[in-house]
């Protein structure tokens, strides 16, 4: 699942018309990056939520496959927009990944895939080592154990790449609420886990993200 529901309020006047999957960096809009290492991966069904100013993402997305789950009157914000879309994307643990982030290394969705255990995990999050951060200006999210147990504290930064279990996102009552809550209830029973990136990922959170992109792309000279 592709989150792409945001309202991009830390691009100020860049998303002022237009949604934040869609600016460019390195020549093409932000969710056209993450639909390449998705299509890359070889996944079968691809769904993308979406709220804020969405008739020109459906635009976009219109000849892609990509199945749409529209977030009205509220956004729901990451877990209970997961959840809204459980119909479309069917029973079992689901890959998500956030669109305003860009990579250069190995495809972070075959590198989390390989190591996946469904038996000991309930979730397995992508994060990146500070050194291999850009534009990432927070202190990190979780530290991980040499068995790839994730507690929270200062260290590796969520890329916004997981796997995580969905059956549980029906015990949360609220309609809205962020996944931080289901990665709680996994964390005080020991199986939520996180595994480093062994490449480089730019957050184009803000505007000066999009050039640190670019530079790590080294675009336009590819």
């Amino acid at each position: 699942m592709l989150f792409a529901a945001g309202f991009g309020t830390r691009m100020g006047a860049l998303t002022a018309h237009q949604p934040k999957p869609l600016i460019r960096v390195a020549g093409k809009p932000l969710i056209d990056h993450a639909l390449d290492l998705v299509r890359g991966h070889g996944a079968e069904r691809i769904v993308a939520n979406l709220h804020y100013l969405p008739e020109p993402l459906e635009r976009h997305l219109a000849e892609t496959g990509v199945i749409l789950s529209h977030e009205s009157p509220e956004i729901l914000e990451t877990g209970g927009g997961l959840r809204h879309a459980l119909p479309l994307l069917g029973s079992g643990p689901v890959m998500t990944m956030n669109t305003d982030a860009v990579w250069a290394g190995p495809n972070p969705l075959d590198h989390i895939a390989a190591l996946w255990n469904p038996e000991q995990m309930d979730a397995l999050l992508l994060c990146i080592p500070k050194p291999q951060a850009i534009g990432h200006m927070g202190k990190g999210d979780f530290v991980i154990d040499g068995d790839l147990r994730a507690v929270r504290g200062p260290g590796a930064i969520y890329s916004g790449v997981q796997i995580i279990r969905t059956d549980l996102l029906h015990d949360i009552p609220m309609a809205s609420f962020s996944l931080n809550l289901l990665w709680d209830k996994m964390l005080a029973t020991g199986r939520l886990y996180a595994t480093p990136y062994p490449g480089t990922w730019c957050d184009v959170g803000r505007p000066e993200g999009i050039k640190l992109a670019e530079a790590m792309l080294g675009w336009p000279d590819v």
